[in-house]
């Protein structure tokens, strides 16, 4: 319940907040008191308790910084890297309901410093829309992804 009261405090003052009207879709962004490295390493570490595996890891601000001045846009992050991971079960139940669920594996939960908040690490990701009667597989893929996010800034 404490949680739940920090989650709603944070979200009024901004500093928390879920896009696009909080629905499926909508994109969760939490921040987080560590450094960059502590919370991206929090994050893999939350994602290996769970049993999950991580599959990769996009450099995004690698890509971006590299090509941006290239084709004219100024610099967005310090540094951004996705997680990707998947989950077996988490799978069999959103394919269960609809196989063109698949699409949505694997998850990914963003980590990333603003190029104009250098001193601000962020901790993102996007919440699942799913095809069919699924609401239980994204309920527990909401569960899933939030946990994670939440451990990571919470170490």
């Amino acid at each position: 319940m404490r949680r739940m009261g920090i989650f709603l405090l944070l979200l009024a003052s901004g500093l928390c907040r879920v896009d696009a009207g909080g629905g499926p879709g909508g994109i969760v962004v939490y921040p987080a008191e560590g450094t960059f490295d502590e919370v991206i390493d929090n994050v893999k570490m939350a994602i290996e308790e769970r049993g999950l595996l991580v599959s990769g890891i996009l450099h995004a601000s690698d890509m971006l910084n590299r090509t941006g001045k290239d084709l004219g846009f100024p610099p967005v992050f310090k540094r951004a890297e996705s997680v990707e991971f998947c989950s077996a079960l988490v799978a069999h139940k959103m394919t269960q309901t609809a196989p063109q669920n698949m699409a949505v594996c694997p998850f990914t939960i963003s980590v990333y410093v603003r190029a104009d908040q250098p001193g601000h690490t962020y901790v993102a990701y996007q919440q699942p829309w799913l095809a069919g009667d699924a609401q239980a597989a994204r309920a527990a893929i909401q569960e899933m992804l939030d946990g994670i996010a939440r451990e990571a800034i919470e170490e």
